[in-house]
């Protein structure tokens, strides 16, 4: 076992003692069943979620100072896990699953239904977790439930839409050590940004050519299931389509702290899973230049030939060595017939969707209007940044 490990092993005894000690002296905050929007068919059903300590993380409000978002975050890595909970898993045609936590407090089931509930949304299908008993020195709250939303895509989609997050969507620096802390540790989702006009042409994806808005979306990303909250409020604060969010574990020492390898295995590991379930449908993959996705979306290319309709890689480096690097990808997957570009802005990769068929051409003034308006936004942000030191939104 390696010093990391070590350390991690520890570190996680520490905390649970740490936890069990102020559940006995009733110190403990109420417990809180968190189901994650996760993804399906209507043979098969993936529900997760996790159970621990409601940390009283409320709302984000657009007047919260940084000191409540630093304080938020704190609590949100700050988490008391709950292993070893026995729960029940209840879908709609009245046959029950028993599932138990882990030691880090997730639940995860893959389970056959007989028939599916009413949507809760177009698209969304709720299924009920129930909290049965935990162990001691624990106290189960009476009747604990949540119902876990599950995409299930319709039979006439016309393609799916996997983005990476961090960089891709939303403006996290993530090459820029100092500004990403600023920017992940201090902004609530409210105040971090979204990429200029990401949000229209997600919704012209959403929308394709059918006009019946039903293709689905999935968020692949290397961020830690402890920000689940803050990427969902996000997400609906800035009207993005929302799709299961398909993180990370977060945890000292092993493969789960952050490096490239990880980073790597866990983004092409969640891909080959959709595309395995939904062995019929096409997709279009986006992501950025600072990290591995060209790479990792070759390897997808290559694995799965013929089910990528394009591929939209987002230059956020501006940096020659990058650019080349994106460029020898994309000349190898011509043999592949898939299209991999290399984007300055939003906008570029809306008028190359249209082109090619993904969208309407209409679509592209609306983007071109919201990234003049996140322009804006992302302007005033940096100014007041520089003066008052407080982010602020229009």
């Amino acid at each position: 076992m390696s010093i990391l490990n070590k350390i991690g092993s520890l570190a996680d005894r520490a905390d649970d003692l740490i936890t069990r000690t102020r559940a006995r002296l009733g110190l403990l905050h109420p417990l809180q069943l968190v189901p994650y929007r996760s993804y399906g068919t209507a043979t098969r059903l993936y529900v997760k979620g996790r159970l621990l300590t409601d940390k009283g993380i409320g709302e984000p409000g657009e007047g919260d100072s940084r000191w409540q978002n630093l304080l938020n975050m704190y609590r949100r890595f700050e988490s008391n896990e709950i292993g070893g909970a026995q729960l029940l898993v209840q879908p709609a045609d009245g046959t029950e699953h028993p599932v138990v936590t882990d030691e880090e407090g997730y639940f995860t089931l893959n389970m056959e239904p007989q028939s599916l509930p009413e949507p809760i949304d177009f698209m969304w299908y709720p299924v009920e977790v129930l909290l049965q008993q935990v162990p001691h020195p624990f106290t189960a709250p009476t009747g604990l439930r949540a119902a876990a939303p599950v995409l299930i895509p319709p039979a006439d989609a016309e393609y799916g839409i996997i983005s990476d997050l961090d960089d891709t969507v939303i403006q996290t620096a993530s090459t820029d050590l100092l500004r990403m802390a600023r920017t992940v540790l201090v902004r609530n989702a409210h105040s971090r940004l979204p990429f200029k006009g990401v949000a229209e042409f997600y919704r012209a994806l959403q929308l394709g050519r059918n006009g019946k808005r039903n293709n689905p979306f999935f968020y692949v990303s290397s961020s830690p299931w402890n920000l689940y909250d803050l990427l969902e409020d996000f997400l609906a604060l800035n009207e993005i389509p929302p799709g299961p969010l398909l993180l990370r574990d977060f945890k000292i020492g092993g493969k789960k702290t952050g490096d490239a390898t990880a980073h790597h295995g866990h983004k092409l590991k969640e891909i080959d899973n959709l595309l395995l379930t939904y062995p019929h449908l096409q997709f279009v993959l986006i992501g950025d230049s600072g990290q591995e996705d060209a790479n990792i979306y070759r390897e997808v290319v290559r694995r799965h030939p013929g089910r990528i309709l394009a591929i939209y890689i987002r230059d956020i480096l501006k940096r020659p060595d990058r650019a080349a690097m994106v460029e020898r990808v994309s000349e190898e997957l011509r043999n592949d017939k898939v299209e991999m570009l290399l984007v300055q802005d939003t906008v570029q990769a809306a008028e190359h969707a249209a082109k090619v068929g993904l969208i309407f051409q209409d679509a592209i003034p609306a983007v071109e209007q919201e990234k003049q308006k996140d322009e804006t936004a992302t302007d005033e942000t940096d100014l007041d940044s520089e003066g008052t030191g407080e982010p602020v939104m229009k």
